[in-house]
C-alpha cells in the first residue's frame, strides 16, 4: 500500500515536472492588426471583420483551440470577442485570423478622427489564446500594441 501511494506521488511529480517545463518555454504569439473590412451597417453601428496576423516565435506548431480578443484605439474599445474555431500557427510563422467584431459609431468615431488628422491610429490587441499539447491545453496571454497607417500598414510596438 505505502509503495503504491509513494508511486503515485512521484507520478504526480513528474508528470507536473513535465506540465511545468512545457508551459514555461512558451513565447507570447505577436498579433498584429492587418486589416478591417466593413460587413454591415445598423443605426447605432455596424459589424466588421478584423484580420490580425499571428506570428509564433516558438520552436513548435500552435494549434490554438481559442482565441480571445478586445480591440482597442488609443483607450477606446472598439469591439471584443472570442473565436471558437481552431486554428494552427507554424513555428516560427505567421498566419491571418480574421476575427468579426460589432462596433459603435462611438468607437469607430475615434479611430476616424485619428486616421483624418495624423493618417494613422494607435491600436492594441489584448486577449488570451488557449493552446493544445500533448500534456494538455493551456491559456497564454497576449498584449500588443502597434501603429496603422493608411499609407504603409502596421509597425509594431510592445
Amino acid at each position: 500500500m505505502r509503495r503504491r501511494f509513494a508511486v503515485a506521488v512521484l507520478a504526480a511529480f513528474v508528470l507536473s515536472g513535465c506540465a511545468s517545463l512545457g508551459m514555461g518555454g512558451f513565447k507570447e504569439p505577436i498579433v498584429r492588426f492587418n486589416d478591417a473590412k466593413i460587413k454591415g451597417l445598423g443605426l447605432s453601428g455596424g459589424a466588421m471583420d478584423v484580420v490580425l496576423s499571428v506570428y509564433n516565435p516558438n520552436g513548435f506548431d500552435l494549434n490554438a483551440t481559442r482565441l480571445t480578443y478586445r480591440l482597442m484605439v488609443d483607450d477606446k474599445e472598439l469591439g471584443n470577442g472570442a473565436l471558437d474555431r481552431a486554428f494552427r500557427v507554424s513555428d516560427k510563422d505567421s498566419t491571418f485570423v480574421t476575427i468579426p467584431i460589432d462596433f459603435t459609431y462611438a468607437g469607430l468615431g475615434a479611430a476616424g478622427r485619428q486616421l483624418l488628422t495624423s493618417g494613422s491610429i494607435n491600436y492594441r490587441v489584448i486577449g488570451d489564446f488557449t493552446v493544445a499539447t500533448p500534456l494538455g491545453s493551456f491559456t497564454r496571454p497576449y498584449d500588443q500594441r502597434g501603429r496603422f497607417s493608411s499609407f504603409g500598414g502596421t509597425s509594431q510596438s510592445r
